[in-house]
C-alpha cells in the first residue's frame, strides 16, 4: 500500500492526474489502476470529479494527511539507517562519578539510547579526578560529574547545581522543634554515604565546619540502602536533592527538612568530553538537547 499512497500524494499535490503520471513516470492509465487498487483496499472513495478538477472526498484528505505523516516518518527512517550504516554498531562509554551514577547517569542513558539504539553503552565508574583522566586518556567518551572542570582539553557542559539537603524519616523526633537548625545534626543518629566522594567529602566538610559530632551508625555505598534504613535504624542523612524523587520519599514514608546552611554545599553537575572527539550526528544532538534541557530558564 505504501506505493500507492505516494502516487496518491502525487495526484493530490499536482491536482491533476496527467501531471502526476508525467511527474512519476508513469502512463495515466496505470496510475489510474494504481488509484483504484487503494481506493478498492481503503473502500472508499478518494477523489470526486468536479469538472475537469479532482476534489478530495473527506476520506481522501484524511488518507492525504496520513500519506504525507507516513511519508516523512519514512524519511526518518532512511536518514536514521544511513546515520547507522555510516556509523556502524559501537561502542560508546560513559565515565560517571559515584553520586552521578545514581543520581543524574540513568535518565540521561535512557535519552541516549532511544536516540541511538546503535549504541553499546558502557559505564565505569570513579572518583571525579579518574573520570578526568579517563576522558583525557580516550578510555572514556564522555562524562558526568559533580563539578565544573577547568582543562583546555576538555569541554565541560553544566547542566545544573545540587546540594545536600536532610533527610528523615516521617516523626523523627527531631521534627517536635518548630525549625530544626545545622546544630541539631550534632549527635544524631546518622546513615552516611562511604568516604571518597564529593558528596561525602562535602558532607564531612560541612561537619567540620560548625563542629558537628554526629552519631554515625553506618557507611553505604548505595543512596537506595540508605534509605530503606532509615526507618529501621531511627536515623538521618544527607542526601544529594537531585537524587530524591517525591514518589521515593512517600514508597519510603520520609520527608526533607530545609535547612539554609545546607544550600552552601552547592556543587554544579556536569557533562565533559574531549573536544577533538568526532561523535556520530546523534550523540552530538543528544549532548545538545540534554544542554538545552537543563539550561536555566
Amino acid at each position: 500500500m505504501l506505493e500507492e499512497l505516494n502516487m496518491f500524494t502525487v495526484v493530490v499535490e499536482q491536482s491533476s492526474m496527467n501531471k502526476a503520471s508525467a511527474a512519476l513516470n508513469l502512463s495515466q492509465p496505470a496510475l489510474s489502476r494504481k488509484i483504484a487498487k487503494l481506493e478498492q483496499e481503503l473502500g472508499a472513495l478518494l477523489f470526486r470529479r468536479v469538472g475537469k478538477r479532482l476534489e478530495l472526498t473527506r476520506i481522501g484528505q484524511l488518507t492525504y494527511d496520513y500519506a504525507v505523516e507516513a511519508r516523512q516518518q519514512h524519511l526518518r527512517f532512511l536518514k536514521l539507517l544511513a546515520e547507522y550504516k555510516h556509523a556502524g554498531r559501537a561502542t560508546f562509554t560513559i565515565g560517571a562519578s559515584l553520586t552521578t551514577l545514581q543520581t543524574s547517569l540513568p535518565d540521561l542513558i535512557q535519552a541516549l539510547t532511544a536516540r541511538s539504539p546503535e549504541l553499546d553503552i558502557k559505564a565505569i565508574t570513579g572518583k571525579t579526578h579518574e573520570i578526568v583522566t579517563l576522558i583525557r586518556d580516550r578510555k572514556a567518551d564522555l562524562g558526568i560529574v559533580a563539578s565544573r572542570i577547568e582543562d583546555a582539553q576538555l569541554t565541560c557542559v553544566p547542566l545544573f547545581d545540587d546540594h545536600l539537603v536532610l533527610v528523615l524519616p516521617r516523626n523523627h523526633f527531631i521534627m517536635e522543634k518548630s525549625a530544626p537548625v545545622i546544630t541539631d545534626l550534632n549527635g544524631l543518629p546518622m546513615i552516611l554515604f562511604s568516604k571518597g566522594t564529593w558528596y561525602r567529602i562535602l558532607t564531612d566538610e560541612l561537619f567540620e565546619k560548625y563542629r558537628l559530632l554526629p552519631d554515625v551508625r553506618m557507611e553505604i555505598d548505595s543512596f537506595e540502602a540508605i534509605l530503606r534504613l532509615l526507618h529501621t535504624c531511627r536515623a538521618a542523612t544527607l542526601l544529594p536533592k537531585s537524587y530524591l524523587r517525591p514518589q521515593m520519599l512517600a514508597d519510603n514514608d520520609l520527608q526533607v527538612v530545609p535547612i539554609l546552611e545546607l544550600e552552601e554545599s552547592k556543587r554544579t553537575t556536569s557533562l565533559i568530553y574531549d573536544q577533538s572527539d568526532g561523535f556520530n550526528p546523534a550523540v552530538r544532538r543528544w549532548i545538545e538537547e540534554v544542554a538545552a534541557q537543563y539550561k536555566p530558564v
